[in-house]
């Protein structure tokens, strides 16, 4: 089996993490998580949105090779960073040519009232990294962009099962 890179797109509590966490299970698969690589170099220095850019950005760059060397080595890799704008996207693709290998975004089509659900349990469990108020739910969902055809991504559809 060839190694994939498994890419999430979805809004903040829409169950990226938990997806990921299940693919990673499988076997030969490495699971890279922003949020946790965030929290312990930047986590006392993000404090707005325009933090989490500088600060993921800068991750991003110092990941990229060791991404790609992975793949290259025949290690499937599970990127638990957030997929949900063209540029965020664009990096990706970036990573899946320079790997040469295959791909799936998954996109977790959930709606915003399960999603603000799901955070008021994860901030009340205060087990995540990081804590997002429903304000912030809604600056960052602003920002959404959904995958559009032309990207050229192997899309998988999650929805809400509920």
């Amino acid at each position: 089996m060839s190694p994939t890179l498994h890419l999430l797109c979805g809004k903040v509590a829409s169950g990226k993490s938990t997806l990921a966490d299940r693919l990673a299970a499988g076997p030969n698969t490495v699971l890279l998580r922003e949020d946790a690589w965030l929290s312990s170099l930047f986590g006392k220095d993000m404090h707005t949105l325009k933090d989490y850019v500088e600060y993921s950005g800068r991750l991003k760059q110092a990941i990229a090779p060791h991404v790609v060397a992975l793949l290259k080595n025949g290690t499937s890799v599970v990127l638990d960073f957030q997929a949900n704008t063209m540029d965020a996207r664009a990096w990706m693709r970036d990573l899946v040519e320079q790997a040469g290998c295959e791909h799936v975004l998954h996109v977790l089509d959930i709606p915003d009232a399960v999603c603000k659900a799901r955070l008021r349990q994860r901030n009340a469990a205060g087990a995540h990294e990081f804590s997002v108020t429903e304000e912030q739910f809604e600056r960052i969902s602003a920002h959404f962009q959904r995958p559009a055809e032309n990207e050229g991504f192997n899309l998988e559809i999650h929805r809400d099962p509920s």
